[in-house]
């Protein structure tokens, strides 16, 4: 089977790789027809975080299952299925009460394994962790692309929306225009904030945000993008979303929080050297909650709204491309000429 495999910094290849085999009871055997980039992807790819080489990759899967091991009783060949970026048993402590990110098995993510941006993947604990998608949806080609953004960003937004305690009638704002953040704008839009402010640097992606539900949005930087929020939002909101992960994203989330605030911070840290934002947070007591996203605990909640047509996460997908093309969609996401990459398989 062909895979994507990292070779070093902005060196991705489809090379030819051993199919999957079952190896546990708990395994199933998964051919994906549908996956992404990831932001994320971009920190390895520009040489910014250590990564396996060479190394499988992609996060993102789902697809049609083709074998389970014999302790495997959620799912059977033939199903339609998707599953989050943490793999996880679904029965440890952790997992019961919905942190899937902390899992005792210590079965890591989807990547570690075989890597979702390829022809098939082996799914362990395919019980605790692959999500059925009713037959009804499972080849309806819209509903799919909608649904994809539930193995990630989707997901990952509505951690930083939930985090950062959005609901009826708040004033959320969201730091960030890549897909984690734009989707942070969609959910905060489905928990009922009345007033949302997107703060990004690219005029199209901000205009996306605008369609999700942003009411107000600022492309300025630094310190004219903090004195733009404080203005819009009359000294700053109780609900700050950081989607990003970087040192300035970090300031601002914690420059444009109202003291007592909270900010729900998701984006995976990167180039973060100095940690003087802590300083503001302590001083103005402002809560910090949010992490990993543990998107099993949300991705069945979230596929309903998707399922009946309430919630549509599809319009951060800019570029689509097949398995040959993936290096193309790295370069797309790395070059900002894509917000996120669709890879149909």
């Amino acid at each position: 089977m062909d895979a994507a495999v990292f070779h070093g910094e902005r060196d991705v290849r489809i090379e030819e790789v051993p199919d999957p085999e079952l190896e546990a009871p708990g395994d199933a055997i998964v051919r994906i027809t549908h996956t992404a980039v990831c932001g994320s992807d971009l920190w390895f790819y520009r040489g910014e975080h250590d990564y396996p080489t060479p190394g499988r990759v992609g996060h993102e899967p789902m697809g049609v299952v083709e074998a389970v091991g014999e302790d495997v009783t959620s799912v059977r060949p033939g199903d339609r299925v998707l599953a989050p970026f943490a793999i996880s048993c679904g029965e440890c402590e952790f997992c019961r009460k919905g942190l899937y990110t902390s899992c005792v098995e210590e079965a890591g993510w989807a990547g570690e394994h075989d890597g979702a941006q390829g022809e098939m993947v082996r799914c362990p604990f395919a019980d605790g962790t692959l999500v059925r998608v009713p037959d009804r949806y499972a080849d309806d080609d819209d509903v799919l692309e909608s649904l994809l953004p539930l193995t990630d960003v989707m997901c990952t937004g509505h951690h930083a929306a939930v985090s950062a305690g959005v609901d009826a009638g708040a004033t959320a704002v969201v730091v960030g225009d890549g897909a984690v953040g734009l989707c942070g704008v969609l959910a905060a839009q489905r928990l009922g904030a009345e007033r949302i402010v997107a703060v990004g640097h690219h005029e199209d992606r901000l205009a996306v945000a605008e369609s999700f539900g942003a009411t107000e949005t600022v492309s300025a930087r630094g310190e004219e993008a903090i004195d733009a929020v404080l203005d819009i939002t009359n000294g700053g909101a109780n609900h700050v979303l950081e989607c990003v992960g970087a040192e300035s994203s970090w300031d601002t989330a914690l420059d444009v929080a109202r003291p007592g605030g909270t900010v729900g911070y998701v984006g995976v840290p990167a180039g973060v050297e100095d940690a003087e934002f802590l300083g503001t947070a302590f001083s103005n007591n402002v809560g910090l909650e949010g992490g990993v996203a543990p998107v099993r605990a949300y991705v069945e909640d979230l596929m309903a709204d998707v399922l009946q047509g309430t919630l549509d996460p599809s319009p951060v997908f800019t570029k689509t491309v097949d398995l040959d093309g993936v290096p193309e969609g790295y370069r797309a996401m790395d070059e900002r000429d894509a917000i996120k990459v669709l890879v149909e398989v």
